[in-house]
């Protein structure tokens, strides 16, 4: 049979970086292939490449066995091809169906749009999707999940027989991956070809057949899935061996206390959170979807208003009412979402680590001082090994774990003593993620402060030194990090109501926090 996609000898350049060296990848009717390896690997290059975004400098691309080159993401479609991008592209003003159909509205006479069609098409798709989503919703006011899903109907609706789905589950629930698990079954069995890019390797076994693995721009191997061991395909991601060692617990107990959190209050979305957050602690935050935690986080930060409550840093109270007061308090915050509240990616690293701290490198008379931020930028680069030509390199060309360096380097140049961590690995690869981590650790030892929140268990367990757990608004509990178990965190992460039951000290009820 012929294969759907042939790609071989594929080179792409940038500017200061060989994206693609000699890269290859084939795709199957009916199969699901994986394409892995850490950010920066050139994963979402080539697939770009595959899509019409990107041209190549060199190499073949055939399509049911005939060579295609697509001048732009309209003649990959037509040939077929439709590619699910992991930062969503969706028009915020728009109704759900008006963005999976943008471009291809069903018309009345006189060209008059026909909404009732529009409409029940977006429906038949989310049938297909098992999906409850009101095709008249603006799309602004879905949470990022339900964008995501929306982002995945979209695509479905061009009905392609070549799928790239980059990173889908990334803002899921475990209920919405399982659902869309049950689609790309569905697909698979209508023949249509996807390829999954993805860092989570569950995933990797739950549904892939195949997996190619590049690193540096190369294909290193394409090998069947049921036959190989995860060790195995991290190895030939990273090309080094990566410990995953839980953190040493110190005794915090005479550490002093820099942020002190008392009875927020924000609606349903955070009620009475109470808790304190030592000098040289991680404390992280867990719960499911929806339970509270960025909602805390952006409460702190000043990007949401509290009805009630108050913060304290270092035994003073502090006001905020914006983002501009955390700061001006010592208080950092990396948003789960560093697209839109964590980066300017048009602009340089510079510029990217220099924005929090302007008036530093700004004169009376408004002259940057652009001598002093290459060099407290070129610090930071080396500090935190941040992966870039130079530091005048445009932050949408770094990978996103290089980018994620480059926000944290803002707050620390910042001299920020509290840092929020809002899933700090999101889309992040395996081996960025080791470095992230033991860059938090690094912190921590320093004597920040650092609050992380996080999806994934595994990550909160090993990272943190005492973990809060949050339902549906409330702390339910506390749990000491490093030994805990999966089943402790959810028993409280379903738990609806406060219990006063002791935390790892024994000494306070365990829905509030010392």
């Amino acid at each position: 049979m012929t294969p759907l996609v042939v790609m071989s000898g594929i080179e792409k350049r940038f500017p200061g970086v060989h994206a693609l060296k000699q890269a290859r990848f084939d795709l199957n009717a009916g199969e699901v292939h994986a394409l892995m390896g850490e950010n920066g690997a050139g994963k979402s290059t080539l697939m770009k490449i595959l899509s019409g975004v990107y041209s190549k400098d060199a190499g073949s691309v055939k399509i049911m066995g005939k060579e295609a080159t697509f001048d732009g993401p309209r003649a990959a479609q037509d040939a077929g091809i439709c590619i699910i991008h992991q930062e969503l592209s969706l028009m915020n003003d728009l109704t759900v169906a008006q963005n999976i159909f943008i471009g291809r509205e069903p018309r009345r006479s006189f060209g008059r749009l026909d909404e009732t069609a529009l409409n029940n098409q977006a429906l038949e798709i989310f049938k297909l999707m098992n999906l409850s989503i009101n095709p008249r919703t603006v799309v602004g006011n879905l949470t990022i999940a339900k964008q995501q899903m929306v982002e995945i109907a979209k695509a479905l609706s061009y009905r392609s027989n070549i799928l790239v789905m980059d990173e889908p589950t990334a803002a899921l629930n475990a209920a919405e991956i399982s659902d869309l698990f049950v689609i790309i079954e569905k697909l698979k069995a209508d023949g249509v070809g996807i390829i999954y890019i993805s860092h989570k390797m569950d995933e990797l076994k739950r549904i892939a057949d195949r997996v190619t693995v590049m690193r540096d721009g190369e294909t290193v191997d394409t090998t069947v899935v049921a036959a190989t061991s995860t060790e195995h395909i991290i190895s030939m991601m990273v090309g080094r061996e990566l410990t995953n060692e839980s953190v040493d617990i110190p005794d915090f107990s005479n550490a002093p206390v820099v942020l002190e959190v008392e009875n927020l209050c924000r609606g349903k979305e955070i009620r009475n959170v109470s808790f304190t957050l030592r000098q040289g602690e991680i404390l992280g935050f867990a719960g499911l979807m929806g339970a509270g935690r960025t909602e805390v986080a952006r409460a702190i930060f000043g990007a949401d208003r509290i009805d009630s409550g108050t913060i304290k840093v270092h035994g003073k109270l502090v006001s905020i009412k914006a983002p501009s007061d955390a700061v001006t308090a010592g208080i950092g915050y990396l948003s789960e979402d560093r697209k839109h509240f964590g980066i300017a990616t048009g602009m340089d690293v510079r510029a990217n680590i220099a924005m929090a701290s302007m008036k530093r490198f700004t004169s009376k008379l408004g002259i940057l001082n652009e001598p002093a931020m290459r060099e407290a930028a070129l610090d930071y680069i080396e500090k935190l090994d941040i992966r870039t030509p130079s530091d005048r390199q445009e932050l949408r060309f770094l990978s996103g774990g290089n980018q994620q360096k480059v926000v944290i380097a803002k707050w620390l140049l910042r001299d920020c003593e509290v840092l929020i961590f809002d899933e700090p690995t999101r889309g992040i690869d395996v081996g960025a993620k080791a470095e992230i981590y033991n860059l938090l650790n690094q912190l921590a030892a320093q004597g920040r402060a650092i609050i992380v929140i996080s999806s994934e268990l595994p990550e909160v367990i090993r990272l943190s030194h005492r973990i809060a757990v949050m339902c549906e608004g409330r702390l339910t509990g506390i749990l000491p990090g490093g030994k805990v178990s999966q089943t402790e965190i959810m028993n409280l992460a379903t738990q609806q109501t406060q219990q006063p039951v002791a935390d790892s000290s024994g000494s306070e009820p365990i829905a509030r926090i010392h």
